[in-house]
């Protein structure tokens, strides 16, 4: 199904009578990542799950969106189906746009759930910025020995050949998204958000590791973190039937 929300057509499924529930993919992910936990809750909650512009078969935004203006789109989606209250569960990039929905709509995120988040600047020792240094040295270099190729072309190949995963797979516009997003850090909310917050981490993740998951625990006033051991980024994928028990007593245990 599709809403258009700033003339953006935005790709959703709901299912279920109950408590509001919205999922929030991860970056290079879709509405499909998101469906173990879907049919995990269709029978207690109503559950919306939706793909970000730019995403599955969301359209593209026209403009350079950060986190600040995904958030805006999620909750613009939220009212337009009437939801006084919503618990938010985000992975990766979708705990990204939970984290700014909860400390600017404190009234209407009911609990959060986030799953191996990102919004966190990511601690940067010496091997970082060796490999940036690398990096910008290898692009002049590519520059030099290939300058009889237009410009544009040039670089479109160089980072489709030496550019991270999620660069080389993202296109257009959605690079830039891409920049934009993951400088933006979000530490400064975490104080601010007032829901019940549940944090999950794989032990084993590498694009956000569980220090994140520990500084966001420290900052997050009503929060609480469980490591699912072995579990890498899609933590829970990757150690589904304890994610399900963990996930089910913490919006079920009290009821």
């Amino acid at each position: 199904m599709k809403v258009n929300i700033e003339g953006i057509d935005i790709n959703y499924i709901v299912e279920g009578n109950g408590p509001n529930v919205l999922l929030l993919h991860g970056w290079g992910a879709n509405i499909d990542t998101m469906m173990p936990i879907f049919n995990l809750l269709v029978k207690n909650f109503r559950v919306y799950a939706i793909d970000f512009p730019g995403f599955g078969q969301s359209e593209e935004p026209s403009e350079v969106f950060g986190v600040y203006d995904y958030a805006r789109v999620a909750k613009k989606f939220i009212d337009n189906f009437n939801m006084d209250e919503v618990i938010l569960i985000g992975h990766s990039f979708g705990g990204r746009v939970s984290i700014v929905l909860s400390s600017q709509y404190k009234n209407i995120v009911k609990k959060m759930i986030l799953i191996d988040s990102a919004g966190l600047i990511p601690k940067r020792g010496a091997k970082y910025y060796i490999k940036v240094y690398s990096f910008k040295i290898l692009r002049a270099v590519y520059n030099i020995l290939f300058f009889w190729i237009d410009k544009k072309e040039r670089m479109e190949k160089f980072y489709k050949k030496f550019g991270s995963t999620d660069y080389q797979n993202s296109s257009g516009i959605m690079r830039k998204v891409l920049v934009k997003v993951v400088n933006e850090d979000l530490k400064p909310l975490l104080k601010e958000i007032e829901a019940s917050t549940l944090l999950i981490w794989g032990d084993k993740d590498t694009a956000t590791p569980l220090y994140m998951g520990k500084i966001m625990e420290n900052e997050i006033r009503d929060s609480g973190l469980v490591v699912l051991e072995g579990a890498g980024h899609y933590s829970y994928l990757d150690s589904f039937g304890r994610f399900s028990i963990i996930l089910e007593t913490f919006l079920l245990g009290g009821e």
